[in-house]
């Protein structure tokens, strides 16, 4: 049976460098936690605060992050292979060198997040919210943004042959200057009302 560590308070704790294989944590906070290095394989966090963590050159493989919260979190060069962020929130953190590999982002809080240059080819990102997000240059090939809510986020650039978008996501986004597959750009017509023939 798998041991839970619910409600254990990390703050401040110095933990870089260390490897975690199918720990599980509920609501646990890591706020100001040194976790640069730490490589975690099979693990949980649940509802855990990883408030100004410095979880950079951190990696985690098939490690799931639910509905987890990382505000001014460090993630510079933290690599995610495998993984779910289900539900987790992002504010104000340097995303832009962050590996995503077959991460499941669904539900992601994303709002504003600079992810210019990023790539997050074939991820699922349904219904997370984009709003306001740099996506220029993005690679965003064959990834699932069904639902997704994406108004005023900026595509210049970006590559989003193969990309699943709903009529909202293709309406509400600034789609000006991305590169699209013609499947796209016929939803993408008739999302603002043109009659395709």
């Amino acid at each position: 049976m798998d041991i839970i560590e619910a409600d254990e308070d990390y703050g401040d704790a110095v933990l870089a460098g260390q490897r975690w294989e199918g720990r599980s944590f509920l609501r646990c906070d890591f706020t100001d936690a040194d976790l640069r290095g730490l490589v975690t394989s099979g693990c949980t966090f649940t509802e855990c605060k990883f408030d100004r963590t410095d979880l950079g050159d951190s990696s985690h493989t098939a490690t799931a992050f639910r509905s987890c919260r990382f505000d001014r979190a460090v993630l510079a060069s933290a690599v995610f292979r495998s993984c779910t962020l289900l539900g987790s929130v992002f504010v104000d953190c340097g995303l832009r060198t962050v590996v995503l590999e077959e991460t499941d982002l669904t539900l992601a809080g994303l709002s504003g997040a600079v992810l210019r240059k990023a790539s997050l080819r074939g991820l699922r990102l349904r219904e997370a919210n984009f709003e306001g997000a740099d996506l220029r240059d993005a690679d965003l090939r064959d990834a699932d943004l069904t639902g997704a809510r994406l108004r005023e986020c900026r595509f210049a650039g970006a590559d989003l042959r193969g990309a699943r978008l709903s009529a909202d996501g293709l309406v509400a986004g600034n789609l000006r200057g991305a590169r699209i597959d013609l499947p796209t750009a016929v939803a993408f017509a008739a999302a603002h009302g043109l009659q395709v023939d």
